[in-house]
Parts: C-alpha cells; sequence; structure tokens
C-alpha cells in the first residue's frame, strides 16, 4: 500500500538511562547530532496545546481513535523570536505535521483570547485554528517542556530523539515567561522517551542499531502524560 503524501513513520519507546547510554553510544557512530542543538547536543522545547472544553485530544488519545489531530504553539530554548503553531496529524502508525510561523504578539493575542487577528492571517493553518477555536472551542490547555536529544540519518530522512524531563505546567494567560514553574511527570527521573521518525522505509543499519531485548514499543503521549494533574 502506497504511503500517504507527507506522512512518516513514528515509533516511540520508554528507556531508562542505560538503554540511552547504549543506544546513544552506538547511533552516534553512524548519525549526525541536530545542527540547531547547543554545545551538549541538545535543546529545550516548550509546547502550549490545545484542546476543547470536554478534552477531545485527550478523550481522543485515551481511547486510541486511529485518526486524530492535535494544535500546538511550540518554541526552542525560552526563545519568542521563533514561535510555530503547528498541527499534529496521527493516523494510525503515520504522522504528518503542519506548521505556520507566528510572531510572539500573536501569540500573547491568542493566549489573552483576542484572536480576531486570525481570521485574515495569510497562513491557511492560523485560519483554521481561528475556525476550530469557534466551532469546537478550542482552547490553550497546557504547557508541556521537555529535553530534547536528536539525531540524523539522511537516507531514509531518519530522525532519532531522546526526550528527558518531560514537564507540565497547567495553562495561566502569562504562560510565555522567562521563568516556567513547572512539575515533573516521569516516574523515575532519569526515563526518557526514544522517538524514531522516518520516510517510506528504516535503513537496515539503523534498525540493527536500535535493537536491544529490552526494546518495546509505546504510545506514549507526552500532552496526555502532562494532564496528569488536570
Amino acid at each position: 500500500m502506497k504511503q500517504k503524501e507527507g506522512f512518516r513513520h513514528e515509533l516511540k519507546y520508554r528507556i531508562g538511562y542505560t538503554q540511552y547510554i547504549e543506544l546513544r553510544n552506538r547511533l552516534k557512530a553512524v548519525m549526525q547530532s541536530d545542527l540547531h542543538t547547543g554545545a551538549d547536543g541538545r535543546y529545550l522545547i516548550r509546547s502550549i496545546y490545545f484542546d476543547n472544553y470536554m478534552d477531545k485530544a485527550l478523550r481522543e488519545k485515551e481511547s486510541g481513535v486511529p485518526i486524530r489531530e492535535k494544535f500546538r504553539i511550540r518554541y526552542y530554548n525560552d526563545d519568542f523570536s521563533y514561535l510555530t503553531l503547528e498541527k499534529k496529524i496521527k493516523d494510525n502508525a503515520l504522522c504528518l505535521k503542519v506548521d505556520a510561523q507566528i510572531t510572539e504578539e500573536e501569540c500573547r493575542e491568542l493566549l489573552e483570547g483576542k484572536n480576531n487577528w486570525m481570521r485574515d492571517h495569510p497562513a491557511p493553518l492560523v485560519k483554521e485554528l481561528y475556525a476550530k477555536m469557534h466551532y469546537q472551542m478550542l482552547r490553550p490547555k497546557v504547557l508541556v517542556s521537555y529535553i530534547r536529544e536528536p539525531y540524523i540519518y539522511r537516507t531514509g530522512n531518519v530522525r532519532i530523539t531522546f526526550d528527558s524531563n518531560i514537564r507540565t505546567t497547567l495553562f495561566h494567560r502569562d504562560i510565555l515567561e522567562e521563568q516556567i514553574i513547572d512539575i515533573d511527570t516521569a516516574g523515575k527521573p532519569q526515563d526518557m522517551i526514544l522517538e524514531i521518525k522516518y520516510d517510506a522505509f528504516l535503513p537496515e543499519i539503523i534498525r540493527r542499531l536500535i535493537q536491544t531485548n529490552a526494546l518495546r514499543q509505546t504510545a506514549f503521549s507526552k500532552y496526555e502524560a502532562c494532564r496528569c494533574f488536570g
């Protein structure tokens, strides 16, 4: 069956610190660190997720609905000069991300409930969120934060990431702030999420490198984990 255009495979695994060290050492031998990382090979990601008063996105994830979508605003290393509105579409084991850049001023207005500017925005995704904020009653719900260590392999457009220190902050209007007060969601402090994304195929060399007896695929969702407190 032909893969849907633009969609990528996405695999997730819960791993401990020992597994992380083993896998990272293997992968670094053949993969490159992402060019956007800092000196330590990592960066901070923060995402403001949207949902409605019935928690539609959360309930669909918990129920295992095969085709679903989530909206979020994402920024990196607490730099407000580059913010993106993103829609992530999940279709069984495939995923697609659509994004559009917005300004800090636009983001702050949206978080304050002032969204008339979205109606005539040049980006179709912004207009789509505007519509769904009206007829689906989508609203900013929670701030998800974590540290990401990414690696890339050009053949197959493979991207492997180690995500750690996943933390949650319940939504408040001044959520774009320099100092975030958040709560750890991990059962064990050193637990991580390994994510593997690729296009049509996963190269055999990468498949062999990630094979361990203890690796078990999971349906982990950072948004779901970060809604554990409300």
